[in-house]
């Protein structure tokens, strides 16, 4: 198993060859993503070749309409861990450049699907749309497909809820703060992850230190007061982390800070992963530092009650 950086005019790794193909942004690698790799991985098996799942780096749409480019939902090594971890013996990773993006679907199917991967089976999602101004339809691949003498078998959408499982009905729950929606869609814990870098010390002061995460490159959910996981090399602790300005002495810079439940060090300079258990409240002002205090005891309280019942510890991913 490995992954692969390829042009889309490079010869691809003979590993990749002759097997059954999957492609797509698989941003989240969320449960409906799951059901098409586990399909691609049976496909694969029948056909006597490589499991191969190719995505794209960066987005057609970033280069297309940057300014419609959603936040990520993972980074692009996490997307690509997870792809494997879900049935991908080999993910490939397409550099994405302009003259891809031009290339009819025909050329695309020509020049991608049979001489680059030499697929004899293709395995698109519902919604998989491919070529200049997304002419390619599925209906359009599976008559390709049968022109050529390979099988196209499409995956039907996995629906929760009576709605399909996508990447944009996840970011809309992260967005309104509904971080147990999104893990139900995601079929884990939605996580961010960034550096500690040095805060105000207000948490320390008031008997509650907090790590000020930074250089999260992904969606940061709505602002407010959350359970979490907060993981780092040395183990995983139960956390509380406010997202948020601080409304109680008048910041309103927004920030991602989480205190480590029973955790004692020092975490500056550290990376850590924090995976999203429940939202406990919304941020707001308190009348001073006293009631912060108190509201942060009760905040604590039900992040390690809510932690401890809920999923377990978090598995390096």
């Amino acid at each position: 198993m490995a992954i692969h950086s390829v042009r889309w005019n490079d010869p691809m790794p003979a590993v990749c060859r002759g097997g059954a193909l999957t492609i797509g942004n698989f941003d989240g690698v969320h449960r409906g993503h799951q059901a098409l790799l586990g399909e691609l991985q049976r496909q694969a098996r029948a056909a006597g070749g490589p499991a191969v799942a190719m995505t794209f780096n960066p987005p057609p749409v970033q280069l297309l309409r940057p300014e419609a480019m959603p936040a990520a939902l993972t980074t692009l090594a996490d997307r690509t861990r997870l792809m494997q971890a879900h049935g991908a013996e080999e993910v490939v990773v397409m550099q994405t450049t302009h003259e891809l993006l031009r290339h009819s679907a025909q050329q695309f199917f020509e020049a991608v699907v049979l001489r680059g991967f030499d697929a004899k089976v293709v395995v698109p999602g519902f919604n998989f749309a491919f070529g200049h101004n997304r002419e390619g339809t599925v209906e359009r691949l599976l008559a390709m497909c049968q022109a050529a003498g390979r099988r196209c078998v499409p995956v039907p959408p996995l629906t929760v809820g009576g709605q399909p499982v996508s990447s944009s009905r996840i970011r809309a729950e992260l967005l309104d703060g509904n971080v147990a929606a999104a893990a139900e869609l995601l079929g884990r814990p939605y996580r961010v992850q960034g550096t500690v870098t040095t805060g105000q010390r207000r948490g320390q002061a008031l008997g509650f230190p907090t790590a000020n995460l930074e250089g999260v490159q992904t969606l940061v959910p709505a602002n407010g007061v959350y359970a979490v996981w907060v993981s780092r090399a040395e183990g995983t602790w139960a956390g509380a982390a406010n997202i948020g300005p601080n409304p109680t002495f008048g910041e309103q810079v927004r920030k991602i800070e989480v205190h480590l439940i029973d955790f004692q060090g020092d975490l500056y300079g550290a990376w850590l992963s924090m995976d999203f258990i429940e939202r406990l409240r919304e941020t707001r002002k308190f009348a001073g530092p006293a009631e912060l205090v108190q509201q942060l005891q009760a905040d604590i309280a039900a992040a390690r009650r809510l932690v401890h019942d809920g999923p377990q510890r978090p598995m390096s991913r």
